[in-house]
């Protein structure tokens, strides 16, 4: 079976968010897309309190300026789509209250037919934090943790009871329910992530740094999940955040998923380890609009699928 390909959702400045997100999503999924993918970024410090990943003096890069709210853009991807899942990668949990986010999600899961996928992770701006976290910093994975609970309970059967540091629900009927089961991914780095992922997960988010990088994080994750016991598969979404050249790179050392569509498509193969068997491939950054989107989304997925991926 083919790696699924999934495509990032035009969320940045140089959108017409209206326009754009409906246009870019019908036309990836009459390419070939299996998904489609938003992400989540709230403000833009000026200037930071921390560096971009929380490491020291590495800057935003300036396509972070204004990202439209993510449940926003699926729902327009959602309305424009018959078939493509529609994931987040990934919500920050603690900037969301969980009850309010597993009503949203399912809602979504609901109207659109079941093709939900609801990827979350815990951030990491101090930022963003001070602006909207329900909780502080230092308490983000106890949050995550009740966020998968209120999950699981919302999503569930009638009467839904539940009771968190956070919240509370009295033995109520909460609708719609998900279409589906929605699967829900954690993106994950640290053992007590990993951990979180291999116990309470469906499938894992990580990021593609490197193909070697990417097989070390695999193999430890599988390797986890025998030693605790699981047995049902841990499906795997790769995101793969590119940076696109109309000319193939010749200036040094490549970086990892930089360059002509070729090039970004060379890496995919690399990168493409037994049991991963989805990539999301966010183009939009390095995009001037939705046309020229379209178009390099276009190219690169039919050269992964001439490349056998």
């Amino acid at each position: 079976m083919a790696i699924r390909l999934g495509l990032g959702l035009p969320q940045m400045r140089q959108y017409d968010i209206g326009r754009d997100i409906p246009a870019v999503a019908r036309a990836a999924e009459e390419v070939g897309y299996e998904s489609l993918w938003v992400f989540e970024r709230v403000i833009f410090p000026t200037p930071a309190t921390q560096g971009l990943y929380g490491v020291p003096d590495l800057p935003w890069p300036d396509a972070y300026r204004s990202v439209a709210d993510p449940l926003v853009s699926l729902t327009l991807a959602a309305a424009a789509t018959e078939r493509a899942r529609l994931g987040t990668s990934v919500l920050v949990a603690p900037l969301h209250v969980p009850f309010q986010l597993a009503r949203s999600l399912a809602s979504l899961d609901a109207a659109s037919g079941g093709r939900v996928l609801a990827g979350i992770g815990t951030g990491w701006s101090l930022d963003e934090y001070a602006a909207a976290a329900v909780a502080p910093f230092e308490q983000r994975g106890k949050v995550l943790d009740e966020t998968l609970d209120v999950f699981a309970a919302v999503w569930g059967p009638d009467p839904v009871a539940y009771e968190g540091e956070l919240t509370t629900i009295a033995p109520s009927e909460v609708g719609p329910k998900p279409a589906r089961p929605i699967p829900v991914y954690l993106a994950a780095a640290g053992p007590k992530a990993v951990r979180r992922v291999v116990d309470r997960a469906d499938g894992w988010m990580p990021v593609a740094q490197g193909a070697d990088q990417l097989a070390e994080g695999w193999s430890g994750l599988q390797a986890l999940a025998a030693e605790r016991g699981r047995e049902r598969p841990i499906e795997v979404c790769v995101r793969v955040n590119a940076r696109y050249t109309p000319k193939p790179y010749e200036n040094g050392e490549r970086p990892p998923f930089a360059g002509s569509a070729a090039q970004i498509v060379e890496d995919l193969v690399a990168h493409a380890h037994e049991g991963i068997g989805e990539f999301l491939l966010d183009l939009q950054g390095s995009a001037r609009d939705a046309e020229e989107l379209k178009d390099v989304a276009a190219e690169v997925y039919g050269l992964a699928r001439a490349a056998g991926l």
